[in-house]
């Protein structure tokens, strides 16, 4: 019987042992995971939290591509009877580099009134390469009798872009969502021609 208690507590002994290890290595493992990362350079978190935008020792965006410069055209038509227009006519700006323009609107009539917009993009091989981050015609908007809205537009032009294509035109077409809007214009048939004859 004291022999059997005897290995018992041998037993608890190595097994307190085995879990003090076990806690120590657990507890070890965060800076080992650290330097084995940090030496094999995987670790791309923890480099970017050392880097402070602005400092010197921050990497410079590899994917803008510098030695291309794109005009970006601005345009606005609106279905309907509000105004709306972009806040800027065009911008330069290199193929991966971040860019935010402005469009201004204001509902001018005496009623509340929802609208969405649709965008368009000339030439028509651009638009697979024009990226919306952020854009107002994601979302359907309510906007009161006479309120004025500001909405951004954030985008980068991917550097695939074909290299022929230096402008680029952004459109938005603004129309009211279930509202009435003005039909689209008529042509207008030339005078005399009507059959004199």
């Amino acid at each position: 019987m004291a022999r059997m208690a005897g290995e018992n507590r041998r037993m608890v002994g190595k097994l307190a042992v085995v879990a003090a290890g076990m806690f120590a290595f657990g507890y070890a493992l965060i800076p080992i995971y650290r330097h084995v990362c940090e030496a094999l350079g995987i670790n791309i978190l923890a480099v970017g939290e050392r880097q402070v935008p602005g400092s010197s020792s921050a990497k410079p965006n590899t994917q803008v591509d510098t030695s291309r410069t794109i005009t970006v055209e601005f345009d606005a038509n609106a279905r309907g009877p509000w105004h709306f227009k972009p806040a800027q006519a065009s911008i330069r700006v290199h193929p991966g580099e971040l860019a935010t323009v402005v469009y201004e609107f204001q509902n001018v009539q005496d009623r509340r009134m929802a609208a969405q917009a649709i965008p368009s993009y000339a030439p028509r091989n651009a638009a697979a390469h024009f990226n919306k981050l952020e854009c107002f015609c994601f979302n359907q908007y309510t906007l009161e009798p006479g309120e004025k809205k500001q909405w951004p537009v954030a985008f980068v032009i991917d550097p695939r872009l074909p290299k022929d294509v230096t402008t680029i035109t952004l459109s938005y077409t603004f129309f009211e969502v279930g509202g009435k809007t003005p039909p689209a214009p008529q042509a207008v048939a030339p005078l005399g021609a009507g059959g004199r004859g």
